[in-house]
């Protein structure tokens, strides 16, 4: 899973599959879902991303994370 932060845009893309999107629909106002062939989500696109989430802060839990990679565009 990985989150992409666009502030150009301020939306974030959160990515939760490899798989290509062939398919996307609106869940809510700024909010689009992106689905795989097999009708499996595989990405959210979240618009005005910085009025709707705090991005300031991530946080897991609980997760069988094996591999942790930060980093920032400079």
């Amino acid at each position: 899973m990985k989150f992409h932060y666009y502030p150009e845009t301020d939306s974030l893309y959160i990515d939760l599959s490899d798989k290509v999107s062939v398919d996307s629909r609106e869940a809510a106002p700024g909010v689009v879902l992106d689905f795989d062939a097999e009708g499996h989500v595989v990405g959210i696109d979240i618009d005005h991303a910085s009025q709707i989430v705090d991005l300031s802060r991530l946080e897991a839990e609980a997760l069988p994370i094996t591999t942790l990679s930060l980093s920032q565009k400079s």
